[in-house]
């Protein structure tokens, strides 16, 4: 366990958390910082090793753009760059290499340079995208997140993995690249849609049914303050999540072992996104998946029913679907047949030894896939 249910308010919330790995040499060290405003963004970019940016782009959607793109070339100021703004229009049918063309295209005309930097302003969306953006410019140049979202948060914009989707395939074009600088502004949580901050409780879900069953416990005792968004009791959860995400990442950064139990819920909860033509958010597809995939731990007695049951509850308690409606049991697992987390024909499948311990399994069944399909449809 990362964390014990008594111990984990004795965080220091608001103290950087810093991912790094070394091997032979340093790959990658840097920090995620929590802050109430954008007010400090500059001299936690001057704190960058190595910076030598004279020019900056801030890349964000036509929903986030007007809320805060302005408040952060503002924070931008004292550094004396030339600061850009790129907004592409909102939405996950927008995260195509189409809008990644349009970026390429900004970025030749306004001149910028390998040692240029770009600013992911957002969601996961704008994340993912900048960060294959930056990952294909020029080979290969730097950029930081500034996530808006409690997804985003929690989950995307740490670990370095970026990318867009492509066709009906989610998220199968992209390239590995950390970022530089993590910084989330709390505040942003404030303007945050109903569904949307539903969403990001799906992958803080996950996240303690992975791998902290204590930050479950948590949760459901602070269900409360955390509707309200208290900002301790979400600074709380973050940081939980986080210190999680950057214990795997820092284990497996490419995804060859440890990492793939991030995708608990996502197998099933991926299909049902692309099923439903992505009309629910991501978040809610993978709490979704989750309560499949926790049904099948169950069946398999790897968890209890009463574990399976908790899931729910907590699911149900943030406003989090559990089923879903207009598809049929064929669709789901057709298309979860799809998932770039299959090999050999093998779908890499994630399931709960006990709630807080994923575990890698290669066994499921195509009738056991329909068997978990069918208690998400409703």
């Amino acid at each position: 366990m990362l964390f014990s249910y008594r111990n984990i308010e004795k965080e220091l919330l608001m103290e950087s958390l810093i991912v790094e790995r070394k091997s032979s040499g340093m790959e990658f060290s840097y920090p995620i910082v929590w802050e109430s405003s954008f007010q400090t963004l500059a001299d936690e970019i001057r704190r960058i090793h190595g910076f030598r940016a004279k020019k900056i782009c801030i890349v964000s959607d036509s929903n986030v753009a007007p809320l805060y793109a302005e408040e952060v070339r503002t924070a931008l100021a004292p550094l004396g760059l030339t600061v850009e703004t790129y907004v592409f229009p909102a939405g996950e049918e927008h995260k195509c290499l189409d809008t990644v063309t349009g970026l390429y295209r900004f970025l030749i005309a306004h001149k910028f340079q390998r040692n240029d930097m770009l600013a992911a302003l957002g969601g996961g969306v704008a994340g993912d995208l900048t960060g294959f953006t930056a990952a294909t410019y020029l080979r290969g140049i730097d950029f930081i997140q500034l996530p808006t979202t409690l997804l985003a948060q929690v989950d995307s914009s740490v670990g370095g993995k970026t990318g867009v989707d492509f066709e009906q395939y989610k998220n199968m074009v992209g390239a590995f690249l950390q970022p530089r600088l993590v910084y989330m502004n709390m505040k942003t949580l404030k303007t945050l849609p109903g569904d949307q901050f539903a969403s990001g409780m799906g992958e803080v879900l996950k996240t303690g049914a992975i791998r902290d069953k204590d930050l479950l416990y948590w949760i459901d005792a602070h269900e409360q303050q955390l509707q309200k968004r208290d900002p301790d009791a979400l600074a709380t959860v973050i940081r939980a999540c986080c210190k999680v995400k950057a214990a795997v990442v820092e284990e497996d950064p490419k995804d060859k072992g440890l990492r793939a139990i991030l995708n608990f819920g996502h197998t099933l909860g991926h299909a049902i996104e692309k099923c439903k033509n992505f009309e629910l958010l991501h978040g809610q597809c993978v709490g979704i998946g989750s309560i499949g995939a926790s049904w099948l731990s169950m069946k398999r007695g790897m968890i209890s029913e009463d574990d399976f049951r908790w899931i729910q509850k907590l699911h149900r308690d943030f406003n989090i679907p559990t089923s879903v409606t207009g598809l049929t049991v064929d669709e789901i697992v057709r298309t979860s047949h799809s998932d770039k987390k299959m090999e050999e024909g093998h779908i890499h499948f994630i399931l709960l030894d006990g709630i807080g311990n994923a575990v890698i399994d290669s066994t499921v069944t195509d009738e056991e896939l329909r068997a978990a399909a069918s208690v998400l449809i409703r």
